[in-house]
């Protein structure tokens, strides 16, 4: 099923629901549940999820609030969600990246070592649609602990790669431990980054983003990108 969301020219956003249709939500006959388990696992709700969500908000969208605010006599909030990210784990902690800088989602590519390469953060270069790509490890980069691996293990996700290009720098691999799906919040809503953050993710993040009861650490692409430039020399 296709569904139309109307954006402020008028145009609109086909959007292939499948998760509705042939997914968890619908009567699970979709074939990549063999492989995914479950839709939030999958790169292809990954992918629809963000650009459904990127659209701009029509005039249905908000109506409901703007009657909301008038019922209440409560003005609308100008710091309403308008950014989206895609919320991922790595060992134990959630981060999520801006799914603007976001290319694709896919299953986990052998990776090939390159010679004479000190930084623990580089693992090497993955084909990526025939491209050779940079593949980093975020643990590494943001000094993770590796003993936070152990208390994840028991959680039932699947790994991933996500290609990410800031800017006009070149695309980025970084596999993921796993995927949960697209959140949005706005810039004026994240909260501090906790001080008891040991690790570098404490100077990459944006802020926090509390979803579902989950702090999720949300990143600086030009940061993120800032230091894996700086581990490549």
């Amino acid at each position: 099923m296709l569904h139309d969301a109307p954006d402020v020219a008028s145009a609109t956003v086909r959007i292939d629901d499948c998760w509705n249709r042939i997914g968890t939500r619908g009567d699970n006959t979709c074939p990549r549940l063999a492989d995914y388990s479950r839709c939030l696992n999958c790169p292809v709700f990954a992918q629809r999820a963000a650009r459904l969500l990127d659209r701009p908000l029509s005039d249905a969208d908000v109506a409901p609030r703007r009657h909301a605010g008038e019922v209440s006599g409560v003005a609308p909030a100008e710091d309403t969600a308008t950014d989206s990210a895609l919320a991922f784990r790595i060992a134990g902690e959630w981060l999520a990246l801006p799914t603007r800088v976001l290319r694709e989602v896919d299953a986990i590519r052998a990776i090939h070592s390159l010679p004479h390469q000190r930084s623990r953060a580089v693992l090497g270069i993955v084909n990526v649609r025939g491209a050779l790509t940079l593949a980093v490890s975020l643990g590494e980069l943001l000094n993770m602990e590796p003993a936070a691996h152990a208390q994840a293990v028991a959680r039932n996700g699947h790994a991933r790669m996500l290609v990410a290009a800031h800017d006009s720098e070149p695309p980025v691999a970084f596999p993921v431990d796993e995927v949960e799906g697209v959140i949005r919040y706005a810039d004026a809503t994240l909260l501090p980054v906790p001080a008891t953050l040991a690790h570098a993710t404490a100077s990459h993040a944006r802020g926090v983003q509390v979803w579902r009861d989950q702090a999720i650490g949300v990143l600086d692409p030009a940061r993120l990108f800032d230091s894996i430039a700086r581990s490549l020399r």
